[in-house]
C-alpha cells in the first residue's frame, strides 16, 4: 500500500474520530500508549483530536520565568488551535479561568503561592499537571486550572496546601499517619503545596486532622504518562 493512500485512509479515519466525539478516559489512553509502537506520537495526535472534538473557548498562559517552556506544555496539552492569550499575572490567568469553557495554564515557579489563591475559590480547581508526559515521580512544572469538577480515574495525584509551618518532612510523616502518602513540591508565603498519592475528596475526614489551619484541596490530576520503553 502505497504512502498516498495511507495518507488518505488516515485522514478518512480521523474525520470517522472526530464524528464520534471526545473520550476523556484517561485509562483506555494509557492501555492505547502502552500497545502502541510510537507512544509519543499516538499520544501527541489524541491530543490535537482531543483538541478538535472539544475546542476550549480560551486558553489563558501565565509562563513565570521560561514563557517558551510553559508555552510549549500547554500546546501539547490542549492543542496548537486552541486560542491562546499570555498574561503578565497569574492573578489575570485565574480570573480568565473563571469563564465557562476556558482554561488557564500557570507555571509552578519557586517563592510564588499563586495555588493557594484557589483555597479562596472552590469553583476553580487545578484538573491537569503538565508536562502530560513524564517519568514516574517527576514533579509538574505547571498546573491547569479551570471551573470544572474532577473524578478519579484510577491513576491521579491530588493536590493540596496547608499554612502549616512545621517542616515538609514532618507534615508527610503526619499526612502518612494518616494513610497518605504526601510530597512536597512548592513552598512560598507561608504556604506549602503538596502532591497527594491518589483521589483524595475535599471533604476527606483524614484531612481535617493533618496540620495547618488553613488548607484544603485544590483539585487533582492523572499522572503523567510514563512513555519510556519498559525494561
Amino acid at each position: 500500500m502505497t504512502a498516498d493512500r495511507l495518507d488518505r485512509d488516515l485522514a478518512a479515519l480521523l474525520a470517522r474520530r472526530l464524528r464520534a466525539g471526545e473520550s476523556e478516559d484517561p485509562t483506555a489512553l494509557r492501555r492505547l500508549l502502552a500497545e502502541a509502537a510510537n507512544p509519543a506520537l499516538v499520544l501527541r495526535v489524541r491530543r490535537e483530536v482531543d483538541a478538535a472534538a472539544r475546542p476550549i473557548s480560551a486558553l489563558a498562559l501565565w509562563g513565570g520565568k521560561d514563557l517558551l517552556r510553559t508555552l510549549d506544555l500547554a500546546r501539547a496539552r490542549f492543542g496548537a488551535a486552541a486560542p491562546l492569550r499570555s498574561v503578565s499575572k497569574p492573578e489575570e490567568a485565574l480570573a480568565a479561568a473563571r469563564t465557562p469553557g476556558a482554561v488557564a495554564v500557570l507555571a509552578l515557579e519557586p517563592g510564588l503561592a499563586w495555588w493557594g489563591r484557589l483555597l479562596a475559590e472552590p469553583a476553580l480547581q487545578v484538573f491537569a499537571a503538565l508536562p502530560d508526559a513524564a517519568p514516574a515521580g517527576a514533579a509538574p512544572e505547571a498546573l491547569a486550572v479551570a471551573a470544572v469538577d474532577t473524578e478519579p480515574t484510577g491513576a491521579d495525584e491530588t493536590f493540596w496546601v496547608t499554612d502549616a509551618p512545621e517542616p515538609a518532612a514532618r507534615i508527610e510523616s503526619a499526612l502518612g499517619r494518616e494513610g497518605l502518602a504526601g510530597q512536597l513540591l512548592l513552598a512560598a508565603g507561608g504556604l506549602k503545596l503538596f502532591a497527594l498519592a491518589g483521589y483524595v475528596q475535599r471533604q476527606d475526614e483524614r484531612l481535617s486532622r493533618a496540620p495547618g489551619r488553613l488548607a484544603g484541596v485544590i483539585g487533582s490530576a492523572p499522572v503523567p504518562f510514563d512513555l519510556r520503553e519498559p525494561r
